[in-house]
């Protein structure tokens, strides 16, 4: 079991989630989190592109459907420029310190939508992961197996929905089926490849199906 009060000397857990835009990963994040504090465990909720105050400026580049015309490298270097600063700042303090991080998306998710979806493949996605954020990896990756579809059809209603609300954040949503699913393929192969790391769930149930899913798998992982 991790206790509720980590000793000064252990090192923290670092869990990811994973999936596609729709795919309901920010409703069982905050059901993860509900578990945690009903449990009086240390964490930190965090999300990717931003986490810390640069990193929600670059978000905004990134997510804006104003910025359409970015370059697949420069998204790409700009992702990481957030990482970059997200695991300085955030993350890596969080884990030395003991405590439990849940990240909403990390480098998995640059491999599927820039390495997958814009075509530029695994292998600098990797490097630069490797150079710029220490090859940090996740103890527990949850990637949130969804329908291309249903979940691109979610992810636009919901931005809709937030609009008037919202900073406008619906650059990803407005790209074709055929990109969704180049971005599914290469989670799929992330999930091959990293088995040990990534557990797939599947999420086209009910939100309660999903948690209690997850909930077991973290349990068995983490001994939580």
């Amino acid at each position: 079991m991790i206790p509720a009060v980590a000793s000064k000397t252990q090192r923290g857990k670092f869990i990811t989630f994973e999936g596609l835009d729709g795919c309901g990963k920010s409703t069982q994040l905050e059901k993860l989190a509900k578990v945690l504090r009903n449990k009086k465990i240390s964490f930190v909720l965090t999300r990717e592109p931003g986490g810390t105050p640069t990193g929600e400026k670059i978000r905004q580049l990134l997510l804006d459907s104003g910025t359409s015309a970015l370059a697949p490298l420069a998204e790409l270097a700009l992702m990481f420029a957030s990482r970059a600063q997200h695991i300085r700042e955030v993350i890596e303090p969080a884990i030395a310190a003991g405590r439990l991080v849940l990240c909403d998306r990390f480098t998995d998710s640059t491999e599927a939508y820039q390495g997958g979806g814009r075509k530029l493949g695994s292998k600098p996605v990797l490097e630069l992961h490797r150079i710029l954020c220490g090859d940090l990896q996740a103890d527990l990756t949850i990637l949130m197996d969804s329908d291309v579809a249903t979940s691109v059809k979610r992810a636009r209603r919901r931005n809709r929905n937030q609009a008037k609300a919202e900073p406008d954040e619906n650059r990803f949503e407005q790209e074709s089926r055929a990109f969704f699913g180049r971005v599914r393929n290469a989670y799929l192969e992330i999930a091959k490849r990293d088995a040990r790391r990534v557990v797939m769930v599947d999420a086209r149930g009910t939100p309660d199906e999903t948690h209690q899913e997850i909930v077991a798998v973290v349990r068995k992982k983490l001994g939580l």
